[in-house]
């Protein structure tokens, strides 16, 4: 792996700490209550997002649960000119691309697993960095209060008792059962 996922956490965690400061600073009077890190399934990114109660009653009432757990209908998602992940995102597409080449010259099933390795490495080293701010009470401290937390990935299906697992990690608070309450209503 042509990566240091150790500076890269390091990095991640301070572009986390920087977006959601600003967010806290910007819009803490509309009652924040998530916060995501999620990826791609190509593992080429990293964004941040939040999401806040004032948002969340304009969403449709009968799909409210969707709203409140899926990072991607939040208010406040995507990375921001400088706020450190448009550089990390780009660590990630330059990472690829040369395993894409190497795939490239030779293709074999190591090339595959390098892609796996690389990806789940990617999302582990997110959730890890989620869970430390977490145990650190970063999000707690700003917001007064527990919050929502979560890794997401667009267009990818984890494996469900990872998920559960993940959840039960990073929110000791109602919303640790309203989610598992949900996924029990996900199909099969």
């Amino acid at each position: 792996m042509n990566l240091d996922f150790e500076k890269l956490a390091i990095e991640i965690e301070a572009a986390t700490r920087k977006s959601f400061q600003e967010i806290v600073a910007n819009h803490a009077a509309e009652n924040i209550y998530a916060f995501a890190l999620y990826s791609d399934e190509g593992a080429m990114t990293v964004c941040p997002a939040t999401n806040t109660m004032d948002f969340l009653v304009t969403r449709p009432q009968d799909d409210l649960t969707y709203y409140t757990f899926e990072p991607a209908e939040w208010c406040y998602e995507g990375s921001r000119p400088g706020d450190g992940f448009s550089a990390i995102s780009h660590q990630l597409y330059e990472a690829i691309e040369a395993i894409e080449e190497d795939q490239e010259d030779e293709y074999d099933d190591d090339n595959d697993e390098e892609f796996e390795e690389f990806q789940q490495t990617l999302y582990q080293t997110c959730f890890e960095v989620l869970l430390k701010l977490k145990q650190e009470n970063f999000f707690k401290n700003l917001v007064r209060k527990d919050i929502f937390l979560m890794f997401s990935v667009t267009d990818y299906e984890f494996d469900r008792n990872k998920l559960k697992e993940m959840i039960i990690l990073l929110n000791d608070n109602p919303y640790q059962q309203e989610y598992l309450d949900w996924m029990k209503t996900w199909r099969k």
